[in-house]
């Protein structure tokens, strides 16, 4: 009998969530039905959006209860299999959750290239990471040549991705972010034509310094005083796309919006990205980005740690905004 070692809620977090949150906690393998297959994890994404998972407030997840197991994107190879489109040892993206096992009945499941990039990148740049930089920026912010692109976040897998892919489109990408190490990442790694550091820079004053015509793109994945300043500094015609709101994930209630006259004064758009609007774009996305990927056009980098047991605190990390590039915990084998 083998058992599946998981992390389950053990206390709904106030504000930014402490590892006291979480247990871990044993269960039996359970046997697989007809057209499921069980799966054993290898790589686990943690995710900003999984707070709001906790919460109850993400758009498409059903809230996680005490005693439940946190959810979460995975690869993972299939152990058994009673479904006509897997077989046993194929490797797969599903969405195991934070546990060593899973059964799925394929929804959601996607069997990978194992020779075509490195599996965790299925989580991070090629993954639903990618896929949002992807259509965000191509969709919604219809990228010029020569535009001006700013990013939140940008040494995450979604900002550092907005950026790259907005410099194979012809455009510039100016990157914000809380450390100099992730400035000096999204500069001297990702190509960006600048960086600036909101926590010890004056960030109204340097994007007027950097942007003074204005911003022609702001992709937004952390909303607050940050959006405030951007949507005053907006080229005419400008696009806004808000992704998501990191600095609000942790909050009980939700700041003051922006002020809406700078953005009614600039003509800007404003559009709302949600990753799963646009799953029919990922063929195409994971084809291009692979190529991209090989040819040295785009770069990423991994916050990496070993064990379904550190998960808990790497996601505190996470939450704390202070992890280097995508949050990653590879299982012990």
């Amino acid at each position: 009998m083998t058992i599946n070692k998981k992390i389950i809620l053990k206390n709904n977090p106030v504000g930014v969530p402490k590892e006291t949150d979480f247990e871990i906690a044993e269960s039996i393998i359970p046997e697989i039905s007809e057209n499921e297959i069980l799966t054993k994890t290898i790589h686990l994404s943690l995710d900003p959006y999984i707070r709001g998972v906790i919460t109850g407030r993400h758009i498409y997840s059903e809230k996680v209860n005490i005693g439940d197991t946190i959810v979460g994107r995975t690869v993972g190879e299939v152990i058994t299999s009673d479904h006509h489109d897997y077989n046993k040892g194929d490797i797969v993206v599903c969405s195991n959750g934070w546990q060593e096992y899973g059964v799925t009945n394929g929804e959601g499941v996607r069997k990978l290239d194992t020779s075509s990039a490195p599996l965790s990148t299925a989580l991070g740049i090629l993954g639903m990471p990618g896929l949002t930089a992807y259509a965000g920026l191509l969709v919604y912010g219809e990228p010029k040549e020569n535009d001006l692109i700013v990013v939140s976040a940008a040494s995450g897998p979604v900002g550092c991705m907005v950026g790259q892919i907005a410099q194979i489109y012809g455009a510039k990408a100016v990157g914000i972010a809380g450390t100099n190490e992730k400035c000096e990442t999204v500069i001297n790694k990702f190509g960006f034509l600048d960086c600036i550091n909101y926590k010890t820079e004056n960030l109204e004053q340097r994007i007027k310094e950097i942007c003074p015509n204005g911003i022609d793109v702001y992709f937004d994945n952390v909303g607050g005083e940050t959006l405030n300043i951007m949507t005053r500094n907006l080229a005419m015609y400008a696009r806004i796309v808000l992704c998501g709101f990191m600095t609000q994930y942790n909050l009980e209630t939700p700041p003051p919006g922006p002020n809406l006259g700078p953005i009614v004064g600039s003509r800007a758009s404003i559009k709302g990205v949600v990753v799963y609007d646009h799953y029919d774009k990922q063929e195409d996305f994971i084809s291009l980005a692979t190529g991209w990927l090989k040819e040295g056009k785009i770069k990423y980098i991994e916050d990496e740690v070993f064990g379904l047991e550190k998960a808990p605190s790497h996601f505190c990390k996470l939450m704390r905004g202070e992890n280097h590039g995508k949050t990653i915990v590879t299982m012990e084998q």
